[in-house]
């Protein structure tokens, strides 16, 4: 994505736009990707940047809470920020830590237990934890 249309897409989601913010979405949206914390500071650096640890976790909380992107935990202590902000499915591969998109239409689902306390279904997203190599874990 231009920084032109990072701009727009700001002023859209009411996002006050700083140098940082800037330098943070042009790497989380330059593809459809899904990077985590760790990696979008190791690009920042590789890049020269000095955003501290702090601002690019409070930036991927705003852009996550305003829409910008999407949020994929994989476990307690790993999370994804998802430049594809469509509903999707994802394969995690548990040894190289790779989170890969399944599309919408390739999951199916039967049915979903009656949802607690009166709430509304808002969406499922499905995370599918594989490992590389042969399949007899499965088995």
């Amino acid at each position: 994505m231009l920084r032109s249309e990072i701009h727009v897409k700001f002023d859209e989601l009411d996002i006050y736009s700083t140098p940082q913010r800037l330098e943070i979405a042009e790497i989380l949206l330059d593809k459809p990707q899904h990077l985590s914390a760790e990696q979008i500071i190791d690009r920042l650096r590789a890049a020269g940047s000095s955003v501290s640890k702090a601002t690019v976790y409070n930036t991927l909380n705003l852009f996550t809470e305003r829409g910008l992107v999407g949020e994929c935990v994989v476990d307690p202590e790993r999370r994804f920020y998802d430049s594809t902000t469509e509903p999707h499915h994802h394969f995690y591969n548990l040894d190289t830590r790779e989170l890969t998109d399944i599309p919408q239409d390739e999951i199916r689902l039967k049915g979903l237990p009656e949802i607690p306390g009166g709430g509304c279904l808002d969406c499922v997203e499905v995370v599918v934890k594989v490992r590389s190599g042969s399949a007899e874990k499965l088995a």
